[in-house]
């Protein structure tokens, strides 16, 4: 068989941006659900505004006119086409980035696409209250994961893989560290036993948002620590939405783009990538803490960015004004 022709560029950012909509679209359900189940009596309108700042979305909200409740932010992301960040809207786009890219894309991954996409068009405000927003959650999670893994069983493993695992990888990265950091400062340790208890709880349900859950109970301590739980979403090698796991992959894309298909383009991004990885294998958690988490948290979402600017300048398009804002 012949190499592969070479990626159009309009194809490459299409499966980048296809790949990191979805992804978002599967942490958003994942936020609300979790944010249902554990807000606090009396304070539920700390617990979504929480939710806001984790998408940094509170100048959208503000300009939406809407009050801060549980409801509306509830609407604002399941079912506000005009929010951005929203998942119809992230679901739109999505959909139609895999509208351009069905020269390439298995027909499996395109009707799985549009039975998704028909699905969620069809939400009305009454099936976000109650019991039944959780049900809606675990539709929308399945949705993301039937698409990965109808992707994962019949995409083409040429420079496109490359391209969609980088997008989706760099979001879930993000995702990953806007979490921790908000939720670090909500939930940070002292008080009685009691208040303890309550705030392991709680970091329970930053694991269940993070689908770690499980896997953080099979390494934790039986007494674990928020120390624990920032040490295993920023660096367990195992957990594969750990931040560390990510920037690996990451490097490893982009080393398959260079030595493979010869994009030299990649020199840029593999410097930044490595940096990352220095920054976080480089310094144990114990050190991140003391010199603040929230500092060293935004500095590796302005690094991700950089990455994402320096891949697509390179491969897409001049992303270096997008960047710099």
């Amino acid at each position: 068989m012949s190499r592969s022709p070479a990626l159009l560029a309009r194809y490459a950012e299409g499966l980048f941006w296809m790949a990191r909509y979805l992804e978002r679209i599967e942490n958003l359900a994942r936020l609300v659900d979790v944010t249902q189940t554990f807000e606090s009596p009396g304070h539920e309108a700390e617990s979504w505004l929480a939710m806001v700042r984790i998408n940094a979305d509170e100048e959208g909200f503000a300009k939406s006119g809407l009050a801060l409740t549980a409801d509306n932010v509830k609407r604002f992301y399941l079912l506000d086409r005009d929010n951005s960040t929203s998942i119809p809207a992230s679901l739109e786009l999505a959909r139609t980035n895999a509208r351009t890219l069905r020269p390439l894309i298995s027909t499996e991954m395109w009707m799985q696409m549009n039975v998704f996409h028909r699905d969620m068009l069809a939400l009305t405000e009454d099936d976000l209250q109650g019991d039944q927003l959780s049900r809606v959650c675990s539709r929308i999670k399945e949705g993301v994961q039937a698409h990965t893994g109808i992707t994962e069983g019949t995409f083409f493993r040429d420079q496109g893989w490359d391209f969609y695992q980088l997008g989706r990888l760099i979001e879930r990265a993000d995702q990953t560290t806007r979490l921790l950091d908000i939720r670090y400062h909500l939930l940070v340790p002292g008080g009685s036993e009691e208040r303890k208890a309550v705030e392991l709880t709680q970091w329970g349900g930053v694991l269940r948002a993070a689908a770690g859950y499980h896997a953080f109970r099979r390494v934790a301590p039986a007494g674990f620590t928020p120390t624990d739980v920032v040490s295993f979403l920023l660096h367990d090698g195992s957990f594969p939405r750990s931040v560390a796991v990510c920037v690996q992959q990451m490097e490893w894309h982009l080393s398959n783009l260079r030595s493979r298909y010869g994009l030299r383009g990649t020199v840029a991004a593999l410097e930044r990538v490595e940096e990352l990885r220095a920054g976080l294998i480089g310094r144990p958690v114990e050190s991140i803490l003391n010199d603040g988490l929230h500092l060293f948290l935004d500095g590796v979402q302005r690094d991700l960015i950089l990455l994402a600017a320096e891949i697509g300048t390179a491969f897409f398009r001049d992303w270096r004004p997008l960047a710099a804002a």
